[in-house]
């Protein structure tokens, strides 16, 4: 049986990043923190967190699947969205980064921005 549920593919030093709460201190944690902030959305979506740098040591959780990128970030995100694209899946990408949305929507995604993302978790974490 195929998931049917939407991919949500998160860049993670991106989002991290969007938030000015001393992540840069200890990115490892600030990744550690975001994945397990997205683990409520593990109900809809398959949750794929692309890290990069000093957050590469931040492993899966039960319902987030951590992707360590080899090199850049970016790259490593638009090869994830193309695994699952190629596969007709449909996937949503949580970056502000410009120049790597345009990447993505020629890809084939749909992309929100780390705000909208946070706001997701939050109001699913309550739910819960």
């Amino acid at each position: 049986m195929t998931d049917e549920r939407p991919v949500l593919v998160v860049d993670a030093a991106n989002v991290v990043g969007s938030r000015p709460d001393g992540w840069w201190r200890d990115r490892e944690n600030a990744a550690r923190r975001l994945r397990d902030a997205l683990e409520p959305l593990a109900d809809d979506h398959e949750v794929v967190m692309v890290v990069e740098g000093r957050a590469r040591g931040v492993r899966s959780s039960s319902g987030v699947d951590v992707v360590a990128a080899p090199r850049s970030g970016d790259d490593e995100v638009v090869r994830v969205v193309a695994t699952h694209t190629d596969r007709g899946r449909r996937v949503i990408v949580a970056t502000a980064d410009r120049e790597l949305r345009r990447r993505l929507t020629e890809a084939g995604a749909e992309v929100i921005g780390p705000r909208t993302l946070l706001s997701q978790a939050e109001q699913r974490r309550r739910v819960t």
